[in-house]
């Protein structure tokens, strides 16, 4: 039984040995002065891993990464932007910061609903009217800003202004504002 497994198994390997020669017969034959590669059409392998590594994890809990922030250049002690949206447009100095919108939610200033409000950097809010005029603004995206000394932090949802020194500021939507 012995002997016939390894006849058999000498067999099979003998047959596939002598499918393995290394050449073809045959005469190549050329199309021409200028002969041209074969088009052959190949998938591209797909990748199954994202290309830059996972961030690492902060190195204690307490540990936190400050958001990239683009700085805004002052034009006469004052940076001037107005909101993705184009709904609210504000003026920021290194004391203050006021915004106009079409708030929905203002309080009453001298019988006229309040178009404007500004906070201080102690976290002073007040509602006014006024119209901030030509201001030659900066339109910003949903991303983090520093000018004048304070962070600005603009959303979907608003923009919130916080003081880098004193961590006053306020949030300012067309639904209204809120110091902190």
């Amino acid at each position: 039984m012995r002997a016939r497994l390894v006849a058999v198994s000498a067999i099979a390997v003998g047959a596939l040995l002598a499918g393995c020669q290394s050449t073809v017969p045959g005469n190549p034959q050329g199309s021409g002065a200028n002969p041209a590669e074969p088009s052959v059409p190949t998938s591209q392998p797909t990748r199954t891993t994202p290309s830059t590594p996972p961030p690492s994890p902060p190195s204690s809990p307490s540990a936190t990464a400050a958001p990239p922030r683009q700085t805004l250049a002052p034009q006469n002690g004052y940076v001037f932007i107005a909101t993705r949206s184009g709904q609210t447009r504000c003026q920021i100095s290194s004391t203050n910061v006021g915004c106009e919108a079409p708030f929905s939610n203002a309080p009453q200033v001298d019988g006229e609903p309040a178009n404007g409000v500004e906070v201080t950097a102690d976290g002073h809010l007040r509602w006014i009217l006024g119209n901030l005029g030509d201001i030659p603004v900066v339109t910003i995206d949903y991303s983090t800003y520093s000018a004048q000394g304070w962070t600005i932090v603009a959303t979907e949802d608003g923009t919130r202004f916080t003081n880098d020194a004193t961590h006053h500021g306020m949030s300012v939507a067309t639904q209204g504002a809120e110091a902190f």
